[in-house]
């Protein structure tokens, strides 16, 4: 086993790893405790993920992020939690905005993530009217039922599945999962996938909104789904995922960047928010008003 450490006072803006991953961001890591997205860690509690058949463990305790992993993990940690993003850079970029302003001070140090594009593709086609805590849960099982077990420090751990391993599985398992009517969704979108059809990893190199188009191609997956994948693993950090919040905050604080379709809507919220770190503005807006975060009141369940 491998280990290493980095100073969070290196890292511009620091980081805070509780709400980077549990900010409805990523459901493809694992609290050692058993307790994601249902209460506030314990300090120095390590999390952990599966990458390309690596584990990878980290923790963040006395002012230092560790990590352990079967090789040096350093290069991954950092695209996975983007450790190398100039926090007090992007949020100085932010609009001078009441709501925006509260929610950068609310959870200073919270990043983006760049998880794997297929897991967090499926992870958001399962997360439809679903409760962060739920969505967790049902990704974890098919990452149970499906993905390679790996055994690392004597501990078992799971692989969120392959899309091959994900497109073996039947509707009807799916359903008894839990899954309900996301079932064919998540098997024809594995099947896409596992048969060359088309591979959420293409739309890397695509423009914004043609990237966006081009995740809707796969089963289940209509624009708010397409904004998470690029936004939460695809690197595209204009992208602003209209989910219930996020309209709730266009309602209450934005009335004016309502156009009445997504696509328009989309663009005028992306440049209220900024342009081009749009998406960041949008994650921290959407996990101060989970929270209970307001403009007349502070935030709750931080």
């Amino acid at each position: 086993m491998e280990t290493g450490s980095i100073p969070v006072a290196d890292l511009s803006g620091g980081l805070d790893l509780y709400r980077t991953l549990e900010s409805g961001q990523s459901y493809l890591w694992r609290r050692s405790d058993g307790e994601m997205y249902r209460t506030p860690p314990e300090p120095g509690t390590w999390y952990h993920t599966v990458v390309d058949g690596r584990v990878i463990r980290v923790g963040k305790r006395d002012g230092v992020l560790e990590w352990e992993s079967t090789a040096d993990a350093e290069p991954i940690v950092r695209r996975l939690l983007r450790l190398d993003d100039d926090l007090e850079a992007i949020a100085a970029e932010a609009p001078d905005d009441p709501l925006i302003r509260r929610a950068y001070e609310a959870h200073r140090g919270m990043r983006l993530v760049e998880d794997p594009p297929f897991g967090t593709l499926i992870s958001f086609i399962c997360s439809a009217q679903m409760r962060v805590e739920r969505i967790h849960r049902m990704v974890t099982t098919l990452a149970r039922e499906y993905g390679d077990a790996i055994e690392f420090d004597g501990e078992t751990y799971h692989a969120f599945p392959t899309s091959e391993q994900l497109a073996v599985a039947t509707e009807a398992e799916l359903r008894e999962l839990g899954l309900g009517y996301r079932a064919p969704y998540v098997v024809r979108t594995a099947k896409m996938v596992a048969n060359g059809e088309a591979d959420p990893a293409e739309a890397r190199d695509l423009e914004y909104e043609e990237a966006r188009e081009y995740l809707t191609r796969f089963v289940g997956v209509g624009e708010k789904v397409a904004d998470c994948a690029l936004l939460f693993s695809l690197g595209f950090d204009e992208a602003v995922p209209l989910d219930t919040w996020i309209r709730t905050a266009i309602e209450e604080y934005f009335p004016d960047c309502d156009r009445g379709n997504y696509a328009a809507t989309s663009r005028a919220i992306r440049e209220r928010f900024g342009g081009r770190y749009a998406g960041y503005v949008q994650t921290y807006v959407f996990h101060f008003l989970r929270t209970g975060g307001s403009l007349s009141g502070s935030t709750a369940g931080a």
